[in-house]
C-alpha cells in the first residue's frame, strides 16, 4: 500500500492555512526515533513541500518530550556488521524532500530536514536527546519551551557524534560550547540554548505552539515563498563553500529573481503600502 498522511502511525500530520504541523507522535517512548518514524518524516515533509497552500512547516513532539533520540530497544542490532548503519539507508519507494537537485549531503540521518524547500521551525517542547539533538539542530529555526533541554550521551555510550550534531551544534553555538556539550554529556537548558545561539526564542510551554505557528503565519503574510526556498539553499550551500563561489551563485539567483512575478508584486506592495500578495510556491 502506497504511503499517505492517512497511513502515518508514527508521527501525525495537519496543514492549518499556511502552516504545516508534523508532530512525532510516540509519546510514551518520548517520540524516540526508529526506521518507521524517519522515513513517515521524509515522506510529511515532502508532502508539505509539494502542498502550494503551505509556506512553511512546524515540527513538533506529542506528549513531554520533543525526541529522546534512537529507539534503545533497538540498540541490540546496531553493532551486528549486517546492520551497520539503519539510518542511513535509502528509505525506498517513498516522497523525499528537496527534489531532484537535492544534494547528495543532504540524504543521511537528519540532513534532510535542512533539504526541505520550505522553512522548518522546530517547536521543541521537552527534551532533545542524542538523534533528537540533530533533528532539533536541522531545523532552521528552534522555538523551545521553558522546560525543554537539550542533551546528548554519545561519548558517554562509547560512541563518536552522530546525527551531523559534530556539523551542525558548532555553527550554531560555537566549537567550543559544541564540543563542551558532546564531550560532558552535560543537560544544557532552554535558555542557556537561547544565549548560545542554539535556540531563537524560549516561551512558556503552553505558548510553544502557537509562538512557532505564528512565526510560519507571519513569513506566510510578509515574504515571498520563492525567495524563502533560495535564501535558504543560498545559506546552507554557503556553509559549505568559499566567498566567491557563494557570491556567483548569489548574483546569479539575483538577475533570475528581478523577473519574478514575486519580484513585481514585492515592489508594488511596497509603494502601494499593503501586505504583498505573492504567488504560491509549486514544487509538485
Amino acid at each position: 500500500m502506497a504511503m499517505t498522511t492517512g497511513t502515518y502511525t508514527t508521527i501525525l500530520y495537519e496543514v492549518d492555512g499556511p502552516v504545516a504541523v508534523i508532530t512525532l507522535n510516540r509519546p510514551d517512548r518520548l517520540n524516540a526515533i526508529g526506521g518507521a518514524m524517519q522515513t513517515e518524516l521524509r515522506h510529511a515533509m515532502a508532502t508539505a513541500e509539494r502542498d502550494t497552500s503551505v509556506v512553511g512547516i512546524v515540527l513538533t513532539g506529542a506528549g513531554r518530550g520533543f525526541c529522546a533520540g534512537v529507539d534503545m530497544d533497538g540498540l541490540e542490532d546496531l553493532a551486528a556488521a549486517e546492520n551497520p548503519n539503519p539510518f542511513a539507508d535509502d528509505p525506498g519507494d517513498v516522497l523525499i524532500p528537496g527534489g531532484a537537485e537535492r544534494d547528495a549531503d543532504y540524504e543521511r540521518s537528519v540532513t534532510f530536514v535542512m533539504a526541505v524547500r520550505k522553512p522548518v521551525v522546530g517547536a521543541i517542547n521537552g527534551p532533545a536527546a542524542g538523534m533528537g539533538l540533530g533533528l532539533a539542530a536541522a531545523c532552521d529555526v528552534r522555538f523551545a519551551a521553558e522546560n525543554a533541554f537539550f542533551v546528548n550521551a554519545f561519548a558517554q555510550r562509547g560512541l563518536t557524534g552522530e546525527h551531523a550534531t559534530t556539523w551542525l551544534l558548532p555553527r550554531l553555538m560555537g566549537h567550543a560550547r559544541a564540543l563542551d556539550m558532546m564531550w560532558t554529556g552535560r543537560r544544557v537548558s532552554a535558555q542557556e540554548a537561547q544565549q548560545c545561539g542554539l535556540v531563537n526564542e524560549v516561551v512558556p510551554s503552553e505558548e510553544l505552539l502557537e509562538a512557532a505557528t505564528e512565526y510560519v503565519r507571519t513569513l506566510a503574510r510578509t515574504a515571498a515563498p520563492r525567495s524563502l526556498m533560495h535564501i535558504k539553499q543560498q545559506t546552507y550551500r554557503d556553509l559549505m563553500r568559499p566567498l566567491g563561489p557563494a557570491m556567483e551563485d548569489s548574483e546569479a539567483r539575483a538577475l533570475v529573481s528581478l523577473n519574478w512575478p514575486d519580484f513585481a508584486e514585492g515592489v508594488a506592495a511596497f509603494q502601494e503600502r499593503r501586505e504583498p500578495n505573492f504567488p504560491e510556491l509549486d514544487l509538485s
